[in-house]
């Protein structure tokens, strides 16, 4: 069972978001707050595997309350629910450590995907804004924040694993990748989980980045 708290200052889409996720065999909405200052305080009475974050929220937003909580319990996924003008406050969410980030008014479908994805330890971006990530990913790797990787994962990287990792620094999907390289999805999610291991990195989020900084979307994919 997966344990879900939803934190929105919007009592209509904290009460709607509960009673879809309960209605889910494998969710179970712990707890839900009106705000970041609320989250902390659920937090310690019971630890969520999967928090539904909303970005502008009173007393404390999302981005300081992502911040504070990936500090304290880094276990603890987080999800981002925004609208398209939080740029500036999803790249600090992002930079501090959320695992997802979703458009308000996505499908229940596609919301119950992304909590599933997150908790198996993976990044979940709306492929309608991937582009919008992309650059978030560029403006990180251009400023002081940095993903550090030893070299001795680096040097482990086989050329197959560089041609993933190449796309991945594109935005593309898991889907893109595999129609790519001519493999099958549960391959290329296989490959990524080695890739992350060999680098020490916690997610797809900063591969990501990793690999802007890096330059990998132009390695020579016909080497």
């Amino acid at each position: 069972m997966i344990k879900v708290l939803i934190a929105d200052d919007q009592e209509l889409i904290r009460q709607s978001l509960q009673i879809v996720l309960d209605s889910k065999p494998d969710i179970e909405v712990t707890d839900v707050a009106a705000d970041g200052q609320e989250v902390i305080r659920c937090i310690r009475k019971q630890k969520p595997d999967v928090i539904l974050m909303d970005i502008r929220m009173p007393k404390m937003d999302g981005v300081q309350c992502t911040k504070i909580i990936k500090e304290n319990y880094p276990q603890i996924k987080i999800i981002i629910l925004t609208t398209f003008d939080d740029d500036e406050y999803v790249y600090n969410a992002l930079k501090f450590g959320a695992s997802g980030y979703l458009l308000k008014g996505v499908s229940m479908d596609e919301l119950e995907n992304a909590i599933k994805t997150v908790y198996r330890g993976q990044a979940m971006i709306n492929p309608d804004i991937a582009t919008k990530v992309l650059k978030l990913f560029s403006r990180m790797a251009k400023t002081d924040y940095t993903i550090p990787v030893g070299t001795k994962g680096v040097e482990e990287l086989t050329k197959t694993e560089w041609r993933i990792i190449s796309q991945v620094a594109t935005g593309a999907t898991n889907k893109e990748i595999a129609e790519a390289l001519k493999l099958s999805d549960g391959t290329v999610r296989n490959y990524l989980s080695t890739i992350l291991n060999k680098l020490d990195l916690r997610d797809r989020t900063q591969l990501a980045i990793w690999a802007v900084q890096t330059r990998a979307a132009e390695y020579n994919l016909d080497e």
